[in-house]
């Protein structure tokens, strides 16, 4: 008989398993394929909740092809954003810093701000790329008080970039620019916190027989006895949820400024959306009100990409 063997339980891509130090997290921007349309190659959303939608299937080579089809969709609200400020970048570093100057109220009093310039001077020298730190206008949407920074890539080369940052400096800039109905996109935020919890369930490992003595529910060894400690690999209870993850190619299914379905108003533990929409297909990491950074695809698939859906109604 051959000696027992089984992969080891629970992924050591993600270590350790601790809580996200922040809400939005860090996005690596050189891996993201840019698009055709110039500007930000991300936004921010925050998840409203789930519901079933009406579409017709229009993918080809579908089985329900030209039929009318229930699937799942998560209905997100993208309030405008503003740009907090622009950071010019040189070898991998931040070589000059630009605050905006038409900066919110709420912002402020959040914020130790430095002394803001009267008239914004933009550097003639040429940097390698421009970014832009930028915040969520959440007042419109009346879900909470203190908005959301995090720091935005653009697309083109940097005299596209240096366009776009003088055009929309000190103004609203709406997920509609850039995001269109039939695109794919990446959701990268924090999953639902569930607390501590023990080596099964953070883990995966197998129950042991119940005429165990010292718990059903624990690893039968966390250790040997030579070398005499517990290394970092042995399953145990701790922490789980509230990890930095992605999930990736979610098709948008519509996107819009009026609220016209009643589906979209009185949503369960989130309220009425009263700024721009997004309805995507499938589930999105997060409980309701998670906020989420929505960027451009990391990796196309193509069964992803040929899935085309019209949008009909929420049920």
């Amino acid at each position: 008989m051959a000696p027992p063997n089984s992969p080891r339980r629970g992924s050591l891509q993600y270590w350790p398993r601790k809580r996200a130090k922040k809400f939005l997290p860090r996005v690596n921007w050189n891996t993201i394929k840019e698009s055709s349309k110039k500007g930000l190659m991300g936004f921010i959303g925050y998840k409203a909740g789930m519901a079933s939608a009406l579409v017709k299937d229009e993918t080809a080579d579908s089985m329900t092809k030209g039929k009318k089809i229930i699937i799942p969709v998560t209905i997100l609200e993208c309030p405008p954003l503003k740009i907090f400020s622009v950071r010019f970048y040189k070898e991998g570093k931040v070589a000059k810093e630009i605050l905006s100057e038409n900066l919110d109220k709420e912002l402020k009093r959040k914020l130790k701000l430095p002394k803001v310039q009267k008239k914004i001077e933009f550097p003639k020298e040429n940097y390698d790329e421009i970014k832009v730190l930028c915040y969520s206008n959440v007042k419109k949407s009346g879900l909470k008080k203190t908005p959301d920074l995090t720091e935005i890539a653009l697309s083109g080369n940097y005299d596209e970039q240096l366009n776009f940052v003088k055009e929309k400096i000190g103004k609203e800039i709406s997920i509609s620019e850039f995001f269109e109905k039939g695109m794919l996109i990446d959701f990268h935020g924090l999953t639902k916190g569930k607390g501590l919890q023990g080596p099964v369930k953070r883990f995966g490992i197998t129950l042991k027989s119940h005429k165990s003595e010292k718990g059903q529910r624990k690893p039968g060894a966390i250790g040997s006895f030579h070398p005499g400690r517990t290394t970092r690999y042995a399953p145990m209870a701790g922490q789980i949820g509230m990890f930095t993850r992605v999930s990736y190619n979610n098709k948008i299914i519509s996107i819009g400024k009026e609220i016209k379905d009643l589906k979209l108003k009185s949503m369960e533990h989130f309220g009425d959306i009263k700024s721009d929409y997004l309805i995507v297909s499938g589930s999105v990491q997060g409980p309701v009100k998670r906020q989420l950074v929505l960027t451009l695809p990391l990796r196309e698939t193509k069964k992803q990409k040929k899935k085309n859906y019209e949008f009909i109604e929420l049920r």
